[in-house]
């Protein structure tokens, strides 16, 4: 009980401080299971270690296998809450990079590091290509904590992460290919073996992941399950379809939760927010757990096998030739620039399912004798250990030494997805900003996903917003809703971390009537409230440009539109193209030439209000 109890407490300490000191929180949880198991042996009374995750006769916490049946039942969870997260719209400029990136990219990996093993730890072949099978994934568990803290481009980010979530599923199907080699043999039956398991994954991966999927959002969408049983009923149905493919075809069900994630992911699901956000808190507890359970499960005899100089030049190769020549083959004549494809290449932190399945294979082989099967543990930890060093707390500085991290970030995040934000929005994205609508109005985000727009469908109260790393270019603030406290409540939360360049929201009507109590970060002007541009749109759903011709005409348009409620200024547009936000306490701007532009919406200005 004080195991079960203080595995639980040192992880949720673990991601405490890691949240503190803005790492992985897999770099403190594998330190805190090293130091409770292997380390602890060299200096507790007994020689035992304090944790001890499988039954040694004596004491442990699983026995026989079951320690890997909570692993791998845990793992499905944590890859299903990734493909939750995973939109189509998001790829629509990367996507042959990513399809790329975990085909070419595995290869290049599985081969490359196979024959690295081989030939530095002299390996024998078999166990050489388990080996480079296992730390083909990346992980999507310690790449978006990485990721969090590091303004970039947005096609940056998404290939990362898309990455690290598809990958798993290619990484546990070509380990188990091996894994079979080795147990089957090879020859005519192998062959015959590793045709039909491959088969059998893809068939059944797919086929329960995409019908469940369905199943479950006719279900919900009929009422079949009532609200407060919908996070445990989906958590039910995810370990069901698991376990289901895994009896039809071994290993297929890391597949199958996958698809199952994204399929509900890209549907119009209700509750699908509340879902998430069950699921990430789940997943937090999982990865806490297993982290500590597998590190602790390392004997001290393990790491004294990779304590040498091969395990250093292993590293180096699987991290400075191996990882970049995978990313450049992937990304041969894609739109990322050399910079980008450099910090691809640099951030490759494997995680939870490497480390989950090298634990439960190396353990299989060591009971059947293999030799070399010891390595594979040990190996692998040293991997994930390493490269979540390494990207942790270089990542950043790598970004900047390269070139990718944005000096200033010129995303716009508008909160609120009514008509008014889409137009704005819309007109934004059509001169290349990056835009996103937040609203927790489902119909106003359906809305603006129609119009070609990234709306996300989110409640400003939570912290998942502060946590996406699709926002990272985010630097200016637009609160748009027709709710002052909710604007308000924005500027306050998200200026800091999404405002940097600018936060602003739209004036109240006890302002608009009192000009002495016109606030800092009043938007457009102080004579316009969400009323007035709703009846602006409601009556000239547009907006236009105007040239101007100094710093006066500029002015006396402001003027003019102060007069007719029917226009509103928005946005200067300089001479590169670049958009100022008009706020109420920028109405006049100097040395305006001939070749700025006014930004207004709703009605044109007549003939002789434009000369």
């Amino acid at each position: 009980m004080v195991e079960l109890a203080g595995i639980i407490v040192l992880g949720i300490i673990a991601q405490w401080v890691a949240w503190r000191l803005k790492l992985p929180a897999i770099l403190p949880l594998i330190l805190i299971g090293l130091l409770v198991g292997p380390i602890a042996t060299l200096y507790t009374e007994d020689g035992l270690k304090l944790i001890e995750p499988i039954w040694n006769g004596k004491k442990g916490l699983f026995p026989g296998e079951s320690l890997y049946y909570f692993v791998s039942l845990a793992i499905s969870i944590i890859l299903f809450e990734g493909g939750l997260t995973l939109k189509r719209n998001e790829i629509k400029n990367v996507g042959p990079v990513i399809t790329k990136l975990i085909t070419i990219g595995s290869v290049v990996t599985f081969f490359g590091a196979g024959i690295a093993a081989h030939y530095i730890f002299g390996l024998n072949w078999q166990i050489s290509f388990l080996f480079s099978a296992l730390i083909i994934v990346t992980g999507p568990t310690v790449i978006t904590p990485i990721l969090r803290n590091i303004p970039l481009k947005k096609d940056i980010s998404t290939v990362l992460k898309w990455e690290g979530i598809l990958i798993d599923p290619i990484g546990a199907l070509a380990a188990v290919l091996v894994f079979e080699f080795i147990s089957v043999g090879e020859g005519q039956a192998y062959t015959q073996t590793a045709l039909i398991e491959f088969g059998k994954i893809l068939l059944f991966g797919t086929t329960f992941g995409f019908t469940f999927a369905h199943a479950l959002t006719f279900a919900i969408k009929k009422n079949f399950i009532p609200h407060y049983l919908l996070n445990v009923v989906s958590l039910s149905l995810v370990l069901m379809v698991f376990v289901m493919s895994d009896v039809f075809a071994h290993e297929s069900g890391l597949l199958a939760v996958v698809v199952m994630g994204m399929v509900l992911g890209n549907i119009n699901l209700p509750n699908l927010k509340e879902l998430l956000y069950f699921k990430e808190s789940l997943s937090v507890l999982l990865i806490s757990i297993l982290f500590i359970l597998l590190a602790a499960n390392i004997n001290i005899s393990d790491l004294a096998l990779i304590y040498n100089w091969q395990t250093a030049v292993l590293f180096a190769v699987i991290v400075f030739v191996i990882r970049p020549l995978g990313v450049f083959l992937s990304t041969q004549g894609s739109s990322l620039k050399l910079n980008e494809k450099l910090f691809i290449s640099w951030v490759g932190p494997r995680g939870i399912v490497a480390a989950g399945i090298a634990s439960l294979f190396g353990s299989k082989l060591l009971a059947k004798g293999e030799a070399g099967a010891e390595y594979i543990t040990p190996l692998v930890f040293m991997i994930v250990l390493g490269t979540v060093i390494l990207n942790a707390t270089t990542a950043r500085l790598f970004a900047k030494l390269v070139g990718v991290f944005l000096k200033k970030s010129n995303g716009i995040l508008i909160i609120g997805a009514s008509k008014v934000s889409r137009i704005i929005g819309s007109y934004l994205q059509k001169n290349d900003r990056h835009v996103v609508l937040i609203d927790n109005n489902q119909t106003n985000v359906d809305k603006a996903k129609n119009m070609g727009l990234e709306a996300i469908a989110a409640n400003i109260y939570s912290d998942t917003l502060s946590d996406n790393i699709e926002l990272n270019d985010v630097g200016y603030l637009m609160a748009l809703t027709g709710n002052s406290d909710i604007n308000r409540y924005a500027i306050s939360k998200f200026s800091k971390h999404f405002g940097e360049n600018g936060a602003f929201r739209l004036v109240t009507d006890d302002e608009m009537s009192n000009p002495d109590t016109n606030p800092k970060e009043g938007l457009f002007s102080h004579t316009d409230d969400f009323i007035k541009l709703t009846e602006a749109v409601r009556k000239y759903p547009s907006i236009h440009e105007i040239d101007l011709k100094s710093t006066e005409h500029y002015n006396s348009l402001i003027e003019i539109t102060k007069a007719d409620p029917n226009s509103i200024p928005v946005f200067l547009k300089t001479p590169e193209g670049d958009l100022k936000i008009i706020s109420s306490f920028s109405e006049e701007f100097e040395d305006i030439t001939e070749q700025f532009k006014l930004v207004y919406l709703g009605k044109r200005f007549e003939d002789d209000q434009e000369a």
